[in-house]
């Protein structure tokens, strides 16, 4: 999920840009007569920067999208298996720069690990302990979760690890997402049937977006952010089909309402996506690479909640849609990048 959400791309879930293609700010790099600050307050943002927290908006929704495809209302289950998929992400996130230590030391020496701000060590302990912790948090929403978030742990871990830097690298953070979608699904009623078209179109963007985050830092051809612009594109136009929700949910009263916030978030997802997609195909700098990335990390979170209302569980949209603002309001106060 990185670029998207579960291990952490060097693009990284989910939110590494500012809405409407402003860009985030970044943590400065330390000032080369001085050491890094030990202080407290530098710690904890430190961490902030190393989890990427305001990415961590772009989780929940995984999981609700998945619950809204399933029988019944989100209850206890569905709290555990978002508690799972929150630590398997920043287990991610925390891999992602304990992997990279050396790179990011060349290319972004800003970064927690390769500024000393945090200790290699550390990084990897927490990698280690939020895996647990969220394998224990899905054991608890049920067996058919635990199921799942087990190949979605090992998906994160092989990801980071060295899957990324292959061909194949896209293809695990899509699978990533997809069964952070179907952990929902799971804890809700035991069975990912159901949840597999979501699924399925979370992947694909997932897979588009990671495919451009793969060249943030030195730029690369149109073609690749262009082809994530067509997607977009594809993906809005499956979303507001004028196709009634078919959620176990989705009473008459609702399809109406349900079929507006549908709309109304595949839109957004567009709005929030397409614009810096558009811009990286003008110029596929690293800069605006990186803008894009942020766009279509951003993005997830409006996907999220069309899938939700597409499920017929207009409640779990409007829920899901809220983490949007709170996303960009801490997205300006640390980089996700």
């Amino acid at each position: 999920m990185t670029a998207s959400g579960a291990g952490g791309t060097t693009a990284t879930d989910p939110t590494s840009g500012g809405t409407g293609g402003e860009r985030p700010a970044v943590s400065e790099a330390p000032h080369p007569d001085r050491p890094p600050s030990r202080s407290k307050g530098s710690r904890a943002f430190a961490w902030a920067e190393l989890l990427r927290l305001p990415a961590l908006f772009t989780v929940p929704g995984d999981v609700l999208a998945g619950a809204a495809t399933v029988p019944g209302r989100p209850g206890a289950r569905t709290l555990c298996a978002i508690g799972s998929s929150l630590c398997l992400y920043e287990a991610g996130m925390a891999l992602n720069d304990w992997a990279d230590r050396a790179e990011d030391a060349a290319e972004r020496p800003h970064r927690p690990l390769p500024s000393g701000r945090v200790r290699p060590a550390a990084a990897f302990t927490a990698a280690c302990a939020l895996t647990a912790t969220g394998l224990a948090l899905a054991a608890r929403a049920g067996r058919p979760a635990l199921a799942v978030a087990a190949p979605l742990a090992a998906t994160v871990w092989a990801y980071d690890l060295g899957l990324k830097r292959t061909p194949a690298g896209p293809v695990a953070m899509a699978a990533a997402r997809s069964l952070d979608l179907l952990l929902g699904a799971a804890a809700g009623s035991g069975r990912v049937q159901p949840a597999l078209s979501s699924a399925a179109l979370l992947g694909t963007h997932t897979l588009a977006l990671t495919t451009v985050s793969r060249h943030e830092t030195q730029g690369g051809s149109p073609l690749t952010p262009l082809t994530a612009l067509l997607t977009t594109g594809t993906l809005t136009h499956l979303l507001t089909r004028t196709k009634s929700p078919t959620g176990p949910d989705a009473t008459v009263p609702t399809r109406t309402t349900g079929h507006a916030l549908r709309v109304a978030g595949a839109l957004a997802y567009a709005a929030t996506a397409a614009r810096p997609y558009f811009h990286a195909v003008l110029n596929p700098s690293p800069p605006l690479t990186q803008k894009a990335v942020g766009g279509g990390i951003r993005a997830t979170i409006p996907l999220q909640a069309a899938l939700c209302a597409r499920s017929g569980a207009p409640v779990s949209a409007l829920i899901t849609a809220a983490l949007s603002p709170l996303a960009a309001r801490f997205a300006k106060k640390v980089s996700v990048t």
